[in-house]
């Protein structure tokens, strides 16, 4: 076994880190989460009626996606659709979500760096690992990852809406840790995008960080802190060259 084995794992976010960083319309994703909303078309499809609850639809549901992701910055509160609903006072049917996840899945293509990267990683003894803030549900996020080739890498995945906390809480870098089986902090590496949820959150949970820059991130989502990083890569395959030498 390789020397980079004293490096337990590597766990890494999910979205602008494993996939690219898109800016993304808002209002056109709350139209699309809209569709979803029980009751939205009683008016008749194409009616004025139909299109202005529906437009109201969208626009509570901006507001709400507003409180929940506050939550997540400021108390590390978790998340689901539904919950996502429920702030915004509308009900909802799970199974016309087709809309939203149509809006989204063209930004969920996983980096072409991520497949060998993972290999490697695995080659040398070092747990692969992912941890996101996420309202969707586990099986979309493995669901792409199937798509793309690279699901039987994964050592462990963890998503917040199936936990209490949202990253930068310790318990949610703790739960990661364990779905990979890893029992020391000082020997994970947290790999992610973002300075106040990724960096600081995984190095207050005792982890190395490593910053890929490849995000703008709303002002609205930056945390009270930003950490400074171990380490910076401006592609994921440069961090094969951190791991070997750390270790």
């Amino acid at each position: 076994m390789s020397g980079t084995s004293r490096i337990e794992a590597v766990v890494f976010d999910w979205g602008g880190t494993l996939t690219a960083w898109h800016d993304v319309d808002f209002h056109a994703e709350s139209l699309a989460l809209a569709e979803a909303v029980r009751h939205a078309h009683d008016h008749g499809p194409g009616s004025p009626g139909a299109l202005a609850a529906h437009d109201a639809a969208a626009a509570r549901l901006h507001a709400a996606g507003g409180v929940v992701w506050g939550r997540s910055r400021d108390e590390q509160r978790s998340a689901t659709v539904a919950d996502l609903f429920t702030e915004a006072g509308l009900d909802h049917d799970p199974a016309l979500l087709d809309a939203y996840y149509d809006f989204w899945e063209p930004h969920t293509l996983t980096d072409p760096e991520v497949g060998p990267l993972w290999e490697w990683l695995r080659s040398q003894g070092i747990a692969v690992g992912v941890l996101s803030n996420t309202i969707w549900p586990r099986e979309w996020h493995r669901g792409f990852f199937a798509r793309d080739g690279v699901l039987d890498l994964l050592d462990g995945d963890v998503y917040s809406s199936e936990l209490p906390w949202t990253k930068p809480s310790p318990h949610a870098f703790r739960a990661a840790m364990d779905a990979v089986g890893a029992t020391d902090p000082a020997r994970c590496v947290y790999v992610g995008d973002r300075l106040f949820d990724d960096v600081w959150g995984s190095q207050q949970a005792g982890m190395r960080a490593v910053h890929v820059p490849h995000s703008t991130i709303p002002a609205e989502q930056v945390g009270h802190t930003e950490g400074t990083p171990d380490a910076v890569v401006r592609t994921l395959g440069e961090l094969r060259d951190v791991v070997a030498r750390w270790a």
